[in-house]
């Protein structure tokens, strides 16, 4: 019998139902409209209490959606101003946290895992856990041999719950377009059902960490925890001191909002190069700045495998669209398969539309901000580009999937960061085909 709270499936019926709430609240407001209230302030509160029930069913849940939440929570930069605010302690705390299991869940979980004697591998074991999460949740503890550990204990049943609330949440990813314009959820659902399988693969994470581990032992810049033991449903790895991203996002100084941004964008893109893996789960609450300044990174159940780096298109047409060779762009993104062989194209057209996401690597340093993500996401959604905006013109090849998905997840955080990066610096050092970019300055 699942482990999961009782009353789990009751919240996502919840869940589920909240389109007929919508509509029921939405019919509401119409007839306080027609009462003499301007449009735009029924539509406001009609959007707040949908969010607001919305995001508290979400993170009362694990499973799919709990992840469903966590994926939304990296656009909440995204959201107007006077609709984010009273919502962003909300999503950020979805971020990194979950209820915990029971304790007995806990033991019965090691038990099975690791045999019997289970606490004779360790010299201590904590079981408040330190952290819950979508799929698992992490506790404190110190391996036999005096190191502290991190022990990651997956959520018995969390197979069927993961598939089952994933179904459950893509029947409300339509609502996304009330109050994140431009975001079209369904392509994130299709990618987070994808990923289930992998996600719940304690041994495929366990080798995916090592590899990264073993990429950046001894970094300046970043720290992985080695793996020190794993079964099916546990991972034991070294305990890693830092203050999470979704902390700094909600108090973090200048400082160190700017180095963690920097440290953040060079990670997503040196660990293809390094470790042959693409970190493809890149919310807030996997990343922590330790004590010493460098980036911690944690929980490796979602990458992409690239044993060959990111595709060396990417740096180049990033190169070729900066110095304003319309042609070039098209003829690469035609190769690549991003615009089919049968459509035409304007490439003077296309650059101008594709602009706004130039602009990072326009200038030596690119401050990210919230402001920035809202322009980014209204201009996808302008009516007037409808060629492009509504993909008529542009296709996403499906080896370029995941690496979209986490690309754009990554511009988001960045926003919520709020940090001043070196980007063409950064692109340079790691993106394959970018070091030859033209001479802006």
């Amino acid at each position: 019998m699942s482990d999961l709270p009782r009353n789990a499936v009751a919240r996502t019926a919840k869940l589920a139902s909240l389109p007929l709430g919508f509509a029921g609240r939405t019919a509401l407001g119409l007839g306080r409209r027609v009462g003499g209230r301007p449009a735009e302030i029924v539509a406001a509160e009609v959007q707040a209490r949908t969010a607001e029930q919305l995001f508290k069913v979400l993170g009362e849940l694990k499973g799919g959606a709990m992840k469903f939440g966590q994926a939304m929570s990296i656009f909440e930069a995204a959201l107007p101003e006077e609709l984010a605010g009273p919502y962003r302690a909300t999503l950020t705390k979805l971020q990194d946290a979950a209820p915990p299991l029971p304790v007995a869940a806990v033991h019965r979980v090691l038990a099975a895992e690791l045999g019997a004697d289970w606490r004779d591998r360790f010299e201590s074991f904590d079981d408040k856990p330190a952290a819950a999460a979508s799929i698992g949740q992490v506790h404190r503890a110190i391996w036999a041999d005096g190191r502290p550990v991190a022990v990651k204990v997956q959520y018995p049943g969390a197979g069927p719950a993961l598939v089952s609330d994933l179904n459950q949440v893509a029947r409300v990813a339509r609502l996304s377009a009330s109050w994140i314009p431009g975001l079209d959820l369904k392509p994130i659902m299709a990618e987070l059902k994808r990923r289930v399988s992998e996600e719940l693969d304690y041994g495929m994470e366990a080798k995916a960490q090592a590899q990264f581990a073993e990429a950046f032992r001894d970094d300046p810049d970043f720290a992985v925890p080695d793996v020190v033991a794993h079964a099916e449903h546990v991972i034991v790895g070294e305990w890693l001191e830092g203050t999470p991203l979704s902390r700094l996002i909600a108090d973090g100084s200048q400082e160190e909002r700017d180095a963690a941004a920097g440290h953040y964008l060079e990670f997503l893109l040196a660990g293809p190069q390094r470790a042959g893996l693409l970190h493809a789960d890149p919310h807030p609450g996997n990343f922590r700045l330790t004590p010493d300044g460098r980036l911690g990174v944690l929980d490796f159940g979602a990458v992409n495998r690239l044993p060959d780096g990111l595709p060396p298109h990417l740096g180049s047409l990033l190169r070729v669209a900066l110095d304003g060779d319309h042609e070039a762009v098209v003829a690469g993104l035609r190769e690549d398969g991003f615009i089919k062989q049968n459509i035409d194209v304007d490439g003077e057209a296309l650059l101008e539309y594709l602009e706004p996401f130039l602009a990072p690597a326009r200038t030596e340093t690119f401050t990210f901000t919230r402001a920035f993500l809202r322009d980014l996401f209204a201009h996808i959604n302008d009516p007037r580009k409808p060629q492009w905006g509504v993909g008529l013109k542009l296709n996403l090849p499906p080896q370029y999937l995941l690496i979209h998905r986490v690309w754009l997840g990554g511009i988001g955080v960045l926003c919520q960061i709020e940090g001043e990066v070196r980007v063409r610096e950064v692109l340079s050092a790691h993106l394959p085909g970018f070091a030859e970019a033209p001479d802006l300055t």
